[in-house]
């Protein structure tokens, strides 16, 4: 692993964004954008079935709000910290304004393992930190969504949470994406990181005049990102031959039948012992020979140490900030074609969009109209980001950085200074 963590993976990123702006803006106006705009800690105290009160510590991160209300998922980790979550507010930032939605970044963070609680006493978490966020959770100030270690029941809890305070059958707005369908939530949202990180892909081979059936597929990761994004590739016609959950990984050098590997992960939880694959480390997985390798585990997965193995011509980003900045260099250099967490798996946060505005004006949209508008965005997005490099003589997650910097800096001097 690499010394940097996240934080500091995601202020040299903007550093060096900065550095190529700085004619164009005031030195302290970058100056501003380098650091979250408001960091919170909170105390949760929440009575759980063991009969004890538990003291859950807590974060939400507002990094700039210029261009519309902060957007983020809530993170639920033992391991995570006010660093992570300030990084993964920072990337939301320039995420939001890359795809062109009307949001900045914010993130949360609890600091618990959700593998160790019942159904319930998850539940009672996250009804304990909904209560002690009120006062930061708002369709005009912060929205949160489900993120590594949360789900789309635990949204609608949040929902619920906040309209039962109010003392009303509902929420007017949205005060959280990414809820059940019945709650407000909208159809495709869980599979829409994953089915992005697909259509970006798609526009990268398309670039290099190559068919999806003629590649290999590796992906990191079997949670909500990975799998959707591992089925669509298979559905493209991309022949998947690796795929790690937090078991391990399995191989098949012929291509896993994804579809029906679906099925077995959810009747054993475990990827190991599909019927024709050969288990695998989750290193291995990283460093096999394939034309494209999926990240979309967690961060900081690609790093000085294990950069010069990697042998896949093309990374997508689905996990955020999986590859560090030392092994950004290191894959330049041996011309691998990296698409940036920022545009990859920005999928997400544009169907989050959608699902905010149709609550808000209180209408229905279908899977089939979700999906259309997702492949519209993303494609379109990607060749500006791709167009933009080629123009500027930089690589993807430069250009992509450049694009999302300018656009919020042009946000904030449109406002003005003064508060």
């Amino acid at each position: 692993m690499s010394a940097k963590n996240m934080l500091d993976n995601a202020i040299e990123n903007f550093n060096n964004a900065a550095v190529l702006l700085e004619k164009e803006y005031d030195k302290e106006l970058l100056d501003i954008l380098r650091h979250p705009g408001e960091r919170t800690e909170l105390q949760l105290s929440p009575l759980l079935s063991d009969g004890k009160i538990h003291i859950i510590k807590a974060f939400v991160v507002k990094h700039c709000g210029a261009i519309g209300p902060c957007k983020g998922g809530i993170r639920m980790s033992p391991n995570v910290t006010v660093g992570d979550v300030s990084a993964l507010a920072m990337e939301m930032t320039w995420k939001c304004a890359l795809i062109g939605v009307p949001f900045g970044g914010g993130k949360s963070g609890i600091v618990c393992d959700p593998t160790t609680l019942s159904k319930l006493d998850k539940q009672t978490v996250i009804r304990s930190f909904s209560r002690n966020a009120h006062n930061h959770i708002h369709p005009l100030i912060y929205v949160p969504a489900p993120d590594m270690g949360t789900n789309e029941a635990d949204m609608g809890y949040i929902k619920d949470a906040i309209s039962h305070s109010m003392g009303n059958a509902t929420t007017q707005g949205c005060y959280v994406t990414g809820k059940p369908v019945i709650l407000g939530g909208i159809p495709g949202r869980r599979e829409a990181t994953g089915r992005g990180v697909m259509l970006t892909v798609l526009e990268a081979l398309d670039t290099m005049g190559k068919s999806p059936k003629d590649v290999t597929v590796a992906v990191q990761g079997f949670g909500n990102v990975g799998a959707a994004a591992a089925f669509e590739l298979f559905r493209m016609g991309c022949k998947v031959i690796g795929i790690s959950d937090v078991n391990g990984a399995i191989l098949n050098r012929n291509g896993l039948d994804v579809a029906a590997l679906q099925k077995y992960y959810l009747e054993h939880g475990s990827l190991q012992g599909f019927a024709g694959s050969k288990s695998i480390s989750g290193g291995e997985l990283l460093e096999m020979e394939c034309d494209v390798l999926v990240p979309a585990a967690s961060g900081n997965q690609i790093t000085a140490e294990n950069a010069d193995r990697i042998k896949a011509r093309i990374i997508a980003e689905g996990a955020n900030g999986p590859t560090s900045s030392d092994a950004d260099r290191i894959l330049e250099k041996k011309g691998v074609f990296i698409i940036p967490d920022i545009l990859c798996n920005a999928g997400g946060v544009f169907v989050s969009y959608l699902e905010y505005t149709q609550e808000t004006q209180q209408e229905q949209m279908t899977e089939e109209e979700v999906y259309e508008r997702l492949s519209k965005r993303m494609r379109t997005r990607f060749r500006h980001v791709y167009d933009f490099s080629r123009e500027r003589g930089v690589n993807m997650r430069q250009a992509a950085m450049l694009l999302a910097v300018k656009t919020v800096c042009d946000a904030k001097v449109a406002r003005g200074y003064l508060p």
